[in-house]
């Protein structure tokens, strides 16, 4: 990895197919034992979970990755329907979803765990945030953070979340 003006760049070959990923920080890596310290604890000492699902594995592999490294303790899926088949929302502390995914989109994923009670918050990542998706996710307090996911508006998010869940 890479270091300069307190930005760390590295690449990693999640799945060693020769497709590299590139990951891009504001801040220095943690080591697992520093990560671990850090993690985000709610009122009943629960740790905050974020869970990820997005069928592109080169993006779950490096938002899991960046997340972890955040401390924070995160499930991924491929797809709405390996979400909902684990059922494991119980530590859900926020759920970032891919809007384009074989089966069910993201906003229609979320719009169903709504339903079933869920309530934490959501975040909606897509490439293409047209008219549409745009007003469907804003009526549902959903915020919407465009592919490629450049800076760290995603993690800002997430890091906000976070520290209104822990108060």
């Amino acid at each position: 990895m890479a270091v300069g003006a307190n930005i760390i760049a590295g690449r990693i070959d999640p799945n060693q197919s020769g497709t590299w990923v590139f990951l891009l920080s504001n801040c220095l890596m943690h080591s697992r034992e520093q990560a671990r310290a850090m993690r985000t604890l709610g009122p009943s000492g629960a740790e905050f979970g974020v869970i990820v699902v997005d069928d592109d594995l080169a993006v779950r592999t490096s938002l899991k990755f960046l997340l972890e490294s955040e401390g924070f303790t995160v499930r991924s899926y491929a797809t709405g329907a390996a979400l909902l088949g684990a059922g494991e929302l119980t530590s859900c502390g926020c759920l970032v979803v891919d809007q384009q995914m074989p089966g069910i989109s993201g906003l229609d994923l979320i719009d169903l765990l709504r339903s079933r009670h869920f309530s934490g918050p959501a975040i909606l990542i897509t490439s293409d945030p047209n008219l549409s998706v745009r007003a469907r996710a804003k009526k549902a307090s959903v915020p919407i953070v465009e592919k490629p996911l450049l800076g760290n508006a995603l993690l800002q998010m997430i890091r906000d979340v976070a520290d209104d869940w822990g108060s």
